[in-house]
This record gives structure tokens, C-alpha cells and sequence, in this order.
């Protein structure tokens, strides 16, 4: 499968005490990036999610461009397996960077963290900031809270000016990586 995809921004949980099944949907996007050669840009951490990512991306030779405050790596944060890495001053200047670097963005289920960056890529993509894509991978329904709440603030007229394919829903890594090959800025 040829595509004009070269990196995607994955965001999902540091947390480690979460169920296993997570993990192997971390696990299964990672394997599946490796092998279509597409780099993951995440946030360097070194435990939940985002780590199970970066570990199924280096265990099958792919590549993972790490962006990560300085204030992190200080406190011991740092994945060790990541060789291209980028220091940031703060949390703002990681989340551009990861955003301007990327040709889509995954989120993985997460905490609070997770949540806002997912929306605030989703407000840079209604605002025209970001016109790739932006998939949800809604692993076992984990978001399925937050996407009735995005249903009701649209349905109530919160989003007046809706863009499009703000966002994309995608049950397995495999249909979230499809997602994105089929999009059309």
C-alpha cells in the first residue's frame, strides 16, 4: 500500500495501570507503522501506551521521532530506545511541534493529558491550523463518553462552523491507518 503518509502523531496514555487489551492495540498500530515504513512522532515517555507504541515500532526496525520538554527528560521520563529526540522548552512547544511534523494524528486511549491534545488538534483542525486527519482509535469504547459529548455540542450548535472529517472513529489500529490513507484534504 503506496502512500503520501510518511509520519503520525500518536498520542495516548503514560499510564501503565491499565488493562492489557490496550496495550495490545498499542502494540498492533506500532507493528503496523513499522511495516508500512511510516515514522511515529510521539512524546518520547517511557511507560503506558505511548512506550508500547515506540516498542513495536523499534522491535520491527521502524522509526519514532521523539518530542519531549525538558523537564521530562530531567525527571526520568525519557524513553531510552528513541534516537532522534527533540528537547522542547515546555508542554506548547512539544505540541506544535508534534502537530507541524506530522501528516496525521492518532490518539490512543489516555488520561487528561491525552485528552488535551486530542482537542486541541481537533480546535486547530476546526480553526484550519491542521488539515490532516485525526483519528480516534476508540479501543473497546473507550471513548465512547467523549464522543457523545462531541455528538451533543454539535447537535446543541457548539460547532457552527463544523469542518469536515474533524475527526474519524476507528475501532482497530488497522482501520484507523486505513482511515488515513482514504482521506482527502
Amino acid at each position: 500500500m503506496k502512500t503520501n503518509v510518511n509520519t503520525i502523531t500518536v498520542y495516548a496514555s503514560s499510564s501503565s495501570a491499565i488493562a492489557p487489551h490496550y496495550f495490545e492495540a498499542a502494540k498492533d498500530l506500532g507493528e503496523r507503522m513499522a511495516a508500512l515504513g511510516i515514522a511515529c512522532i510521539n512524546g518520547a515517555g517511557n511507560s503506558g501506551l505511548m512506550a508500547a507504541v515506540t516498542d513495536a515500532i523499534l522491535e520491527n526496525g521502524g522509526r519514532v521521532c521523539g518530542i519531549i520538554p525538558q523537564f521530562m527528560i530531567d525527571k526520568g521520563w525519557l524513553h531510552s530506545g528513541i534516537r532522534e529526540l527533540t528537547a522542547t522548552p515546555d508542554m506548547h512547544t512539544r505540541k506544535q511541534l508534534m502537530a507541524q511534523q506530522s501528516d496525521a494524528c492518532i490518539a490512543l486511549p489516555g488520561g487528561i493529558g491525552t485528552m488535551e491534545e486530542l482537542m486541541e488538534i481537533i480546535t486547530w483542525k476546526q480553526l484550519g491550523l491542521y488539515p490532516n486527519p485525526v483519528i480516534i482509535l476508540n479501543t473497546d469504547g473507550f471513548y465512547d463518553p467523549l464522543l457523545a459529548m462531541l455528538g451533543k455540542i454539535d447537535a446543541d450548535g457548539f460547532l457552527p462552523h463544523k469542518t469536515p472529517d474533524m475527526w474519524v472513529v476507528a475501532n482497530t489500529p488497522e482501520k484507523a491507518l486505513r482511515l488515513i490513507f482514504e482521506f482527502k484534504k
